[in-house]
């Protein structure tokens, strides 16, 4: 188990929580992916940072994700590879929720970066995202006017789910005001396919090698909440993308919940 001290809102909100004893928030379920490449220097990760104005996460640097839609789970008829059952095993939940989270998977990636983990039938990606068309289907999608399966449905494509590995699984700390039940995924940049820096929750994206990114927190140069930099810090041994992906098959997923610790007016987080 390792501690952190914590400091500035996040040691505030903990503190206030330990005082009040008031009950914690119930958690919303979510999805995040950690988008992969290969380089000559070994796999890169795609990262955001958040805007300062954002109610949660403000400033952090994350992967692309974020919380379930309502709609997301009515995607059935437009899914490639493994069932929803087998996501639903590997996350321990029903298959409709386990949908959801798929779902939500590639719905964010698509807003956040513009990359699309779906394609005109089971063995085909699409290949370029970047038209005026595509652009307008991934902003009616990020504000909502456009619903998931509706646009699937609309272009006549499928979400592959086989290139989507599970990885984690993080709940956000008791403590929190705004907290999230979230999944994370691995997933390889589809050939032909380019990130762009085009959602509005965001003022700074990059590709990283995982080593790098973990570097840069270690000296306070990029700012990460525990899951994004422990997810990066389990990625530095992969020489690739492959390789990341094949341990995705076999990996075990536990939820892990963090905990709190007050110690002389001091707020810890706890994490494995």
């Amino acid at each position: 188990m390792g501690s952190q001290a914590l400091t500035g809102r996040m040691a505030d909100v903990a503190l206030a929580f330990a005082r009040e004893g008031r009950p914690a928030v119930e958690p919303r379920p979510a999805s995040t992916v950690i988008l992969l490449r290969d380089t000559a220097a070994g796999p890169e990760v795609y990262l955001l940072r958040r805007q300062r104005s954002m109610a949660f996460a403000a400033g952090m640097t994350v992967f692309p994700g974020g919380r379930v839609d309502a709609t997301d789970s009515t995607i059935a008829d437009s899914w490639a590879g493994p069932p929803p059952a087998f996501f639903a095993a590997r996350f321990g939940c029903d298959e409709q929720t386990a949908t959801a989270y798929v779902a939500a998977a590639v719905r964010e990636t698509f807003e956040e970066s513009g990359v699309l983990l779906a394609g005109p039938s089971t063995e085909s990606v699409v290949g370029d995202t970047t038209g005026d068309d595509w652009e307008a289907d991934r902003v009616a999608l990020e504000t909502r006017e456009l619903g998931f399966a509706d646009f699937l449905h609309r272009r006549g494509l499928v979400l592959r789910a086989d290139l989507l590995g599970p990885w984690a699984h993080w709940i956000t700390p008791e403590f929190e005001p705004r907290r999230y039940d979230t999944q994370f995924f691995v997933a390889a940049l589809p050939a032909g396919q380019v990130t762009r820096d085009v959602t509005s929750e965001s003022d700074q994206v990059a590709w990283l090698r995982p080593a790098d990114a973990v570097a840069a927190v270690d000296v306070a140069e990029l700012l990460m909440l525990p899951p994004t930099y422990l997810c990066c810090a389990d990625l530095v041994p992969y020489a690739t993308v492959a390789d990341v992906l094949a341990a995705a098959a076999d990996r075990e997923i536990h939820p892990i919940l963090p905990g709190l610790r007050v110690e002389d007016e001091q707020a810890y987080l706890e994490t494995p």
